[in-house]
């Protein structure tokens, strides 16, 4: 496995809080902070090949269409969108 560094700066205060962290996970901050990012890539890239694999050929075309189906009718009382 290939690193490089990289100069992070982080506020005090997220830094403490990873430091606790790690310390109570019993592995270096740079080992924490690395699981961190880790983690959050894999959520992202999780989350895009999902919704690509949704949307498949699907494009915009026809929704012009669609929502001019839709009823004009006043929203129920409570749904109304703030301040209206």
């Amino acid at each position: 496995m290939s690193t490089n560094t990289y100069p992070l700066k982080l506020p005090a205060s997220l830094r403490e809080a990873a430091a606790r962290l790690a310390k109570a996970d019993g592995v270096s901050l740079n080992q924490w902070i690395a699981s961190a990012v880790a983690q959050k890539v894999g959520a992202v890239e999780t989350v895009q090949a999902f919704l690509e694999s949704r949307a498949g050929a699907a494009s915009g075309d026809g929704l012009t269409d669609m929502l001019e189906k839709v009823r004009d009718v006043s929203p129920a009382d409570g749904d109304e969108l703030p301040g209206k």
